[in-house]
Protein backbone atom coordinates (compact mmCIF):
# COMPACT_ATOMS: atom_id res chain seq x y z
CA UNK A 1 0.00 0.00 0.00
CA UNK A 2 1.39 3.54 -0.70
CA UNK A 3 1.66 6.47 2.05
CA UNK A 4 -1.44 8.07 3.96
CA UNK A 5 -2.02 10.23 1.17
CA UNK A 6 -1.53 8.03 -1.84
CA UNK A 7 -4.58 6.17 -0.30
CA UNK A 8 -6.83 9.22 0.14
CA UNK A 9 -5.53 11.46 -2.99
CA UNK A 10 -8.50 12.65 -5.51
CA UNK A 11 -11.06 9.93 -4.01
CA UNK A 12 -14.27 11.14 -3.06
CA UNK A 13 -15.13 11.19 0.61
CA UNK A 14 -17.75 8.81 1.30
CA UNK A 15 -20.45 10.53 3.38
CA UNK A 16 -22.21 7.56 4.24
CA UNK A 17 -22.31 4.10 2.98
CA UNK A 18 -24.42 4.56 -0.19
CA UNK A 19 -23.89 4.62 -3.38
CA UNK A 20 -25.85 7.75 -4.55
CA UNK A 21 -23.62 9.49 -1.63
CA UNK A 22 -20.32 8.43 -2.44
CA UNK A 23 -21.38 8.99 -6.45
CA UNK A 24 -23.31 12.26 -5.89
CA UNK A 25 -20.38 13.59 -3.93
CA UNK A 26 -17.55 12.93 -6.56
CA UNK A 27 -19.55 15.49 -8.65
CA UNK A 28 -17.57 18.40 -6.87
CA UNK A 29 -19.08 21.59 -5.41
CA UNK A 30 -21.32 24.78 -6.25
CA UNK A 31 -18.12 26.71 -6.72
CA UNK A 32 -16.84 24.04 -8.91
CA UNK A 33 -13.99 22.75 -6.52
CA UNK A 34 -13.47 19.21 -5.73
CA UNK A 35 -13.03 18.65 -1.69
CA UNK A 36 -11.06 15.60 -0.98
CA UNK A 37 -9.24 14.89 2.18
CA UNK A 38 -6.01 16.53 0.95
CA UNK A 39 -7.68 19.24 -0.81
CA UNK A 40 -9.55 20.53 2.72
CA UNK A 41 -6.33 19.78 4.94
CA UNK A 42 -4.73 22.57 2.38
CA UNK A 43 -6.84 25.24 4.36
CA UNK A 44 -4.70 26.22 6.84
CA UNK A 45 -8.61 26.52 9.01
CA UNK A 46 -9.09 22.86 8.29
CA UNK A 47 -5.74 22.25 9.55
CA UNK A 48 -5.60 24.10 12.68
CA UNK A 49 -8.89 22.76 13.56
CA UNK A 50 -7.98 19.20 13.32
CA UNK A 51 -5.06 19.18 14.70
CA UNK A 52 -6.58 21.13 17.68
CA UNK A 53 -8.46 18.07 18.49
CA UNK A 54 -5.82 16.03 17.54
CA UNK A 55 -3.70 17.30 20.19
CA UNK A 56 -6.36 16.89 23.03
CA UNK A 57 -7.28 13.41 22.52
CA UNK A 58 -3.37 12.82 22.40
CA UNK A 59 -3.04 14.04 26.20
CA UNK A 60 -5.86 12.22 27.33
CA UNK A 61 -4.55 8.74 28.74
CA UNK A 62 -7.04 5.90 28.12
CA UNK A 63 -7.53 3.80 31.19
CA UNK A 64 -9.00 0.38 31.72
CA UNK A 65 -10.63 0.02 35.19
CA UNK A 66 -11.38 -3.13 37.64
CA UNK A 67 -15.08 -3.85 38.31
CA UNK A 68 -15.28 -0.94 41.20
CA UNK A 69 -14.54 1.58 38.36
CA UNK A 70 -12.51 2.70 40.54
CA UNK A 71 -9.01 0.44 40.85
CA UNK A 72 -6.25 0.78 37.45
CA UNK A 73 -5.62 -3.07 36.24
CA UNK A 74 -2.57 -2.21 34.82
CA UNK A 75 -1.67 -6.13 34.30
CA UNK A 76 -4.84 -5.92 32.38
CA UNK A 77 -4.14 -7.14 28.53
CA UNK A 78 -6.45 -4.50 27.19
CA UNK A 79 -4.47 -1.91 29.27
CA UNK A 80 -1.54 -2.53 27.61
CA UNK A 81 -2.99 -1.77 24.45
CA UNK A 82 -5.03 0.69 24.45
CA UNK A 83 -2.69 3.00 27.33
CA UNK A 84 0.60 1.67 26.33
CA UNK A 85 1.05 0.13 22.55
CA UNK A 86 -1.94 -0.85 20.23
CA UNK A 87 0.75 -2.63 17.61
CA UNK A 88 4.01 -2.83 17.13
CA UNK A 89 4.23 0.17 14.52
CA UNK A 90 2.17 2.59 16.53
CA UNK A 91 2.25 4.21 20.21
CA UNK A 92 -0.67 4.61 21.92
CA UNK A 93 -0.64 8.29 21.44
CA UNK A 94 -0.03 7.83 17.36
CA UNK A 95 -3.29 5.79 17.76
CA UNK A 96 -5.53 7.92 19.01
CA UNK A 97 -4.46 10.59 17.18
CA UNK A 98 -5.43 8.63 14.19
CA UNK A 99 -8.93 7.94 15.63
CA UNK A 100 -9.43 12.14 16.26
CA UNK A 101 -7.66 12.52 12.30
CA UNK A 102 -10.29 9.90 10.95
CA UNK A 103 -13.13 11.51 12.98
CA UNK A 104 -13.20 14.65 12.06
CA UNK A 105 -12.29 14.21 8.15
CA UNK A 106 -14.16 10.92 7.56
CA UNK A 107 -16.36 10.79 10.08
CA UNK A 108 -15.36 6.57 10.46
CA UNK A 109 -12.32 4.76 12.22
CA UNK A 110 -11.18 1.53 11.94
CA UNK A 111 -9.10 -0.67 13.10
CA UNK A 112 -8.59 -4.46 12.79
CA UNK A 113 -8.47 -7.17 15.89
CA UNK A 114 -5.28 -9.57 15.86
CA UNK A 115 -6.02 -12.35 18.17
CA UNK A 116 -3.37 -15.06 19.28
CA UNK A 117 -5.42 -17.87 19.77
CA UNK A 118 -8.40 -15.99 21.90
CA UNK A 119 -6.00 -13.79 23.40
CA UNK A 120 -6.42 -9.95 21.89
CA UNK A 121 -2.68 -8.87 20.63
CA UNK A 122 -2.75 -5.65 18.74
CA UNK A 123 -5.35 -3.19 16.58
CA UNK A 124 -4.25 -2.77 13.29
CA UNK A 125 -5.92 0.73 12.25
CA UNK A 126 -7.23 1.31 8.48
CA UNK A 127 -7.17 3.78 5.87
CA UNK A 128 -10.98 4.54 6.20
CA UNK A 129 -11.59 5.36 2.54
CA UNK A 130 -10.24 1.65 1.99
CA UNK A 131 -13.08 0.20 3.95
CA UNK A 132 -16.36 -0.57 3.07
CA UNK A 133 -19.51 -1.59 5.49
CA UNK A 134 -21.88 -3.88 4.42
CA UNK A 135 -24.64 -6.38 4.72
CA UNK A 136 -25.03 -10.20 4.04
CA UNK A 137 -28.33 -11.57 2.84
CA UNK A 138 -28.86 -12.35 6.75
CA UNK A 139 -28.24 -8.63 7.33
CA UNK A 140 -25.03 -9.74 9.52
CA UNK A 141 -22.50 -6.41 9.17
CA UNK A 142 -18.92 -7.41 7.67
CA UNK A 143 -16.48 -5.00 6.49
CA UNK A 144 -14.44 -5.12 2.90
CA UNK A 145 -10.99 -3.77 2.80
CA UNK A 146 -9.12 -2.45 -0.61
CA UNK A 147 -5.41 -3.28 -0.18
CA UNK A 148 -3.18 -3.35 -3.14
CA UNK A 149 -5.88 -3.54 -5.16
CA UNK A 150 -7.39 -7.07 -3.81
CA UNK A 151 -10.53 -7.12 -1.84
CA UNK A 152 -10.21 -8.93 1.38
CA UNK A 153 -13.61 -9.31 3.78
CA UNK A 154 -13.50 -8.83 8.33
CA UNK A 155 -16.24 -10.17 9.82
CA UNK A 156 -17.96 -8.00 12.23
CA UNK A 157 -16.51 -9.73 15.37
CA UNK A 158 -12.78 -8.54 14.56
CA UNK A 159 -13.19 -5.21 13.75
CA UNK A 160 -12.98 -2.30 16.12
CA UNK A 161 -14.99 0.84 14.22
CA UNK A 162 -16.02 4.51 15.84
CA UNK A 163 -18.16 6.28 14.13
CA UNK A 164 -19.02 9.66 14.42
CA UNK A 165 -22.50 11.37 13.72
CA UNK A 166 -24.63 8.68 12.05
CA UNK A 167 -28.21 8.23 10.65
CA UNK A 168 -30.42 5.96 11.39
CA UNK A 169 -30.22 2.35 9.07
CA UNK A 170 -26.56 3.48 8.06
CA UNK A 171 -23.34 1.63 9.17
CA UNK A 172 -20.94 4.57 8.57
CA UNK A 173 -20.68 7.95 10.17
CA UNK A 174 -20.91 11.30 8.03
CA UNK A 175 -18.37 12.65 6.64
CA UNK A 176 -17.96 16.36 8.08
CA UNK A 177 -16.10 17.25 5.12
CA UNK A 178 -18.20 15.73 2.75
CA UNK A 179 -21.46 17.24 4.35
CA UNK A 180 -19.83 20.29 4.48
CA UNK A 181 -18.09 20.37 1.11
CA UNK A 182 -20.01 23.20 -0.29
CA UNK A 183 -18.32 25.18 2.34
CA UNK A 184 -15.07 24.08 2.14
CA UNK A 185 -15.12 24.31 -1.49
CA UNK A 186 -15.51 28.47 -1.53
CA UNK A 187 -12.92 28.47 1.47
CA UNK A 188 -10.66 26.56 -1.65
CA UNK A 189 -11.85 29.08 -4.15
CA UNK A 190 -11.31 32.13 -2.30
CA UNK A 191 -7.55 30.64 -1.90
CA UNK A 192 -7.31 29.99 -4.97
CA UNK A 193 -7.99 33.57 -6.47
CA UNK A 194 -6.29 35.06 -4.02
CA UNK A 195 -3.16 32.85 -5.40
CA UNK A 196 -3.88 33.98 -8.44
CA UNK A 197 -3.75 37.76 -7.22
CA UNK A 198 -0.60 37.16 -5.95
CA UNK A 199 0.95 35.68 -8.37
CA UNK A 200 0.38 39.15 -10.10
CA UNK A 201 1.46 40.73 -7.30
CA UNK A 202 -1.66 42.90 -7.05
CA UNK A 203 -1.63 44.68 -10.36
CA UNK A 204 -4.46 45.50 -11.43
CA UNK A 205 -5.46 45.43 -15.17
CA UNK A 206 -6.28 48.28 -17.43
CA UNK A 207 -5.53 49.56 -20.12
CA UNK A 208 -3.48 52.50 -22.01
CA UNK A 209 -5.16 55.00 -24.29
CA UNK A 210 -3.71 57.73 -25.94
CA UNK A 211 -4.05 60.25 -29.25
CA UNK A 212 -2.27 58.38 -31.60
CA UNK A 213 -2.06 54.95 -33.19
CA UNK A 214 0.23 52.68 -32.78
CA UNK A 215 1.82 50.31 -35.08
CA UNK A 216 1.85 46.36 -34.30
CA UNK A 217 5.97 46.71 -33.64
CA UNK A 218 5.37 49.56 -31.27
CA UNK A 219 2.63 47.41 -29.76
CA UNK A 220 4.36 44.57 -29.19
CA UNK A 221 7.70 46.74 -28.12
CA UNK A 222 5.30 48.05 -25.64
CA UNK A 223 3.85 45.00 -24.48
CA UNK A 224 7.20 43.52 -23.57
CA UNK A 225 8.00 46.63 -21.67
CA UNK A 226 5.22 46.25 -19.25
CA UNK A 227 6.23 42.32 -18.64
CA UNK A 228 8.94 44.12 -16.73
CA UNK A 229 6.48 45.53 -13.94
CA UNK A 230 3.94 42.34 -13.65
CA UNK A 231 4.43 39.65 -11.00
CA UNK A 232 4.74 39.59 -7.39
CA UNK A 233 8.66 40.15 -7.35
CA UNK A 234 8.61 42.99 -9.76
CA UNK A 235 5.90 45.01 -7.42
CA UNK A 236 6.69 48.50 -6.73
CA UNK A 237 8.33 49.78 -9.72
CA UNK A 238 7.84 52.54 -11.49
CA UNK A 239 6.34 51.99 -15.11
CA UNK A 240 7.44 55.70 -17.35
CA UNK A 241 4.68 55.68 -20.46
CA UNK A 242 5.61 57.49 -23.38
CA UNK A 243 3.74 59.09 -26.59
CA UNK A 244 0.63 60.72 -24.66
CA UNK A 245 0.34 57.23 -23.20
CA UNK A 246 -2.40 57.09 -19.98
CA UNK A 247 -3.15 54.82 -17.89
CA UNK A 248 -6.78 53.79 -16.55
CA UNK A 249 -7.24 51.40 -13.85
CA UNK A 250 -10.25 48.77 -14.40
CA UNK A 251 -10.49 45.88 -11.85
CA UNK A 252 -11.88 46.25 -8.57
CA UNK A 253 -9.47 46.32 -5.64
CA UNK A 254 -9.51 43.37 -3.42
CA UNK A 255 -10.35 45.21 -0.67
CA UNK A 256 -13.53 47.39 -1.83
CA UNK A 257 -14.29 43.63 -3.03
CA UNK A 258 -14.22 42.62 0.81
CA UNK A 259 -11.95 39.57 -0.39
CA UNK A 260 -10.23 39.50 2.82
CA UNK A 261 -13.46 39.46 4.72
CA UNK A 262 -14.68 36.91 2.41
CA UNK A 263 -11.52 34.78 3.65
CA UNK A 264 -12.15 35.86 7.14
CA UNK A 265 -15.64 34.08 6.98
CA UNK A 266 -14.71 31.38 5.73
CA UNK A 267 -12.20 30.77 8.78
CA UNK A 268 -14.85 30.83 10.59
CA UNK A 269 -17.06 28.38 8.66
CA UNK A 270 -14.45 25.92 8.94
CA UNK A 271 -14.46 26.47 12.50
CA UNK A 272 -18.26 26.20 13.07
CA UNK A 273 -17.78 22.59 11.28
CA UNK A 274 -15.46 21.69 14.02
CA UNK A 275 -17.17 22.42 17.10
CA UNK A 276 -13.48 24.82 17.47
CA UNK A 277 -13.95 28.46 18.68
CA UNK A 278 -12.05 30.64 15.91
CA UNK A 279 -9.87 32.25 18.94
CA UNK A 280 -8.04 28.52 19.78
CA UNK A 281 -6.62 28.78 16.43
CA UNK A 282 -5.15 31.88 16.29
CA UNK A 283 -8.46 34.11 14.59
CA UNK A 284 -10.24 36.36 16.43
CA UNK A 285 -13.68 37.43 15.15
CA UNK A 286 -15.06 41.14 15.97
CA UNK A 287 -16.50 41.21 19.50
CA UNK A 288 -14.03 38.18 20.69
CA UNK A 289 -11.86 38.27 23.56
CA UNK A 290 -8.74 37.12 23.00
CA UNK A 291 -7.61 36.99 27.16
CA UNK A 292 -8.70 36.33 30.64
CA UNK A 293 -12.01 34.85 31.77
CA UNK A 294 -13.40 35.09 27.96
CA UNK A 295 -10.61 33.03 26.29
CA UNK A 296 -11.16 30.49 29.76
CA UNK A 297 -14.84 29.95 29.20
CA UNK A 298 -14.30 29.13 25.25
CA UNK A 299 -11.71 27.08 25.75
CA UNK A 300 -14.02 25.12 28.40
CA UNK A 301 -16.65 24.42 26.06
CA UNK A 302 -14.59 22.94 23.32
CA UNK A 303 -14.06 20.86 26.16
CA UNK A 304 -17.59 20.26 26.70
CA UNK A 305 -19.06 19.80 23.42
CA UNK A 306 -16.34 18.82 21.48
CA UNK A 307 -14.12 16.60 23.01
CA UNK A 308 -16.20 14.83 25.31
CA UNK A 309 -18.91 13.58 22.82
CA UNK A 310 -15.90 12.42 20.89
CA UNK A 311 -14.14 10.81 23.69
CA UNK A 312 -17.22 9.17 24.64
CA UNK A 313 -17.76 7.66 21.39
CA UNK A 314 -14.52 6.42 21.55
CA UNK A 315 -15.32 5.02 25.02
CA UNK A 316 -18.83 3.15 23.63
CA UNK A 317 -16.93 1.63 20.28
CA UNK A 318 -14.23 0.15 22.57
CA UNK A 319 -17.73 -0.79 24.88
CA UNK A 320 -18.90 -2.59 22.16
CA UNK A 321 -15.95 -4.36 20.13
CA UNK A 322 -13.25 -4.72 22.86
CA UNK A 323 -15.06 -6.11 25.70
CA UNK A 324 -17.21 -9.09 25.64
CA UNK A 325 -20.60 -10.48 27.47
CA UNK A 326 -18.28 -11.51 30.71
CA UNK A 327 -15.83 -8.27 30.21
CA UNK A 328 -18.57 -5.84 30.64
CA UNK A 329 -19.18 -6.81 33.99
CA UNK A 330 -15.68 -6.83 35.26
CA UNK A 331 -13.47 -4.11 33.63
CA UNK A 332 -14.48 -0.40 32.00
CA UNK A 333 -12.46 1.78 29.70
CA UNK A 334 -12.28 5.69 30.12
CA UNK A 335 -10.05 8.28 28.93
CA UNK A 336 -8.70 10.63 31.67
CA UNK A 337 -10.15 14.41 30.69
CA UNK A 338 -7.58 15.41 33.75
CA UNK A 339 -4.94 15.08 31.17
CA UNK A 340 -5.86 18.36 29.77
CA UNK A 341 -4.48 20.29 33.00
CA UNK A 342 -1.13 19.10 32.81
CA UNK A 343 -0.19 22.33 30.74
CA UNK A 344 -1.79 24.46 33.22
CA UNK A 345 -0.18 24.23 37.34
CA UNK A 346 -2.01 26.63 38.61
CA UNK A 347 -5.67 24.79 37.61
CA UNK A 348 -4.36 21.41 38.47
CA UNK A 349 -3.27 22.34 41.68
CA UNK A 350 -6.40 24.00 42.21
CA UNK A 351 -7.80 20.52 41.26
CA UNK A 352 -5.72 18.42 43.72
CA UNK A 353 -6.15 20.49 46.58
CA UNK A 354 -9.58 20.20 46.55
CA UNK A 355 -10.64 16.59 45.38
CA UNK A 356 -8.05 15.72 48.39
CA UNK A 357 -9.98 18.57 50.96
CA UNK A 358 -13.15 17.08 49.76
CA UNK A 359 -12.55 13.40 50.58
CA UNK A 360 -12.42 11.88 46.65
CA UNK A 361 -8.78 11.81 46.97
CA UNK A 362 -6.20 10.50 49.99
CA UNK A 363 -3.09 12.30 50.11
CA UNK A 364 -1.10 9.63 48.75
CA UNK A 365 -3.31 9.36 45.53
CA UNK A 366 -2.93 13.32 45.16
CA UNK A 367 0.88 12.95 45.94
CA UNK A 368 0.04 10.18 42.93
CA UNK A 369 -1.20 12.65 40.47
CA UNK A 370 1.70 14.25 41.01
CA UNK A 371 4.17 11.74 40.62
CA UNK A 372 5.39 11.62 43.95
CA UNK A 373 6.07 8.86 46.57
CA UNK A 374 2.85 7.88 49.05
CA UNK A 375 3.46 9.71 52.75
CA UNK A 376 2.92 7.72 56.06
CA UNK A 377 0.02 7.87 56.87
CA UNK A 378 -1.25 9.54 53.73
CA UNK A 379 -3.65 6.45 52.66
CA UNK A 380 -6.59 8.08 54.68
CA UNK A 381 -9.17 10.66 53.63
CA UNK A 382 -9.69 13.50 55.17
CA UNK A 383 -12.33 16.32 54.61
CA UNK A 384 -12.52 20.03 55.10
CA UNK A 385 -9.18 22.22 56.63
CA UNK A 386 -10.30 20.42 59.85
CA UNK A 387 -8.27 17.41 58.12
CA UNK A 388 -10.54 14.87 60.30
CA UNK A 389 -10.30 11.08 58.81
CA UNK A 390 -14.04 10.23 57.27
CA UNK A 391 -13.89 7.14 59.55
CA UNK A 392 -14.12 10.41 62.80
CA UNK A 393 -16.77 12.03 61.50
CA UNK A 394 -19.80 12.36 64.06
CA UNK A 395 -18.30 11.28 66.77
CA UNK A 396 -17.72 13.95 70.07
CA UNK A 397 -14.10 15.30 70.50
CA UNK A 398 -12.49 14.58 72.92
CA UNK A 399 -11.28 17.25 75.90
CA UNK A 400 -8.46 16.82 78.03
CA UNK A 401 -8.82 16.07 81.45
CA UNK A 402 -8.92 19.08 83.22
CA UNK A 403 -5.57 19.96 85.65
CA UNK A 404 -6.13 19.65 89.05
CA UNK A 405 -6.54 22.74 91.38
CA UNK A 406 -3.47 23.28 93.43
CA UNK A 407 -4.30 23.44 97.22
CA UNK A 408 -4.78 27.11 98.18
CA UNK A 409 -2.42 28.62 100.53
Amino acid sequence: MGSFFDRWRGTPIKLTDGEFWRGFFGLGTTSGEVVTIETALQLDAVWACVNLIRNAIVMLPCLVYKDDGVTVDKSSDLYQLLHDMPNLDDTASDFWAMVALCLCLDGNFFAEKKYNGTKLIALNPLAPLDVNVCRDKSNNRFYEVTESGKVRKIPENKMFHVRGAVLPGCDRGMSPIGVCRNTVGNALAGERVAGKMFANGFQVAGILSSDQILKPEQRKQLGETLQQFAGSDRAGKVAVLEAGLTYQQLTIDPKDAQMLETRQYSVEQICRIFGVPPVMIGHASNGTTTWGSGIEQLILQFIKTCIGPMVKSIESAVYRDLLDSKTRKTTSVKFGLEGLLRGDSGARADFVSKMIQSGVYTVNEGRAYENKAPVTGGEKSIVNSTMTPLEKLGEEPVTAPAAPLKAAA
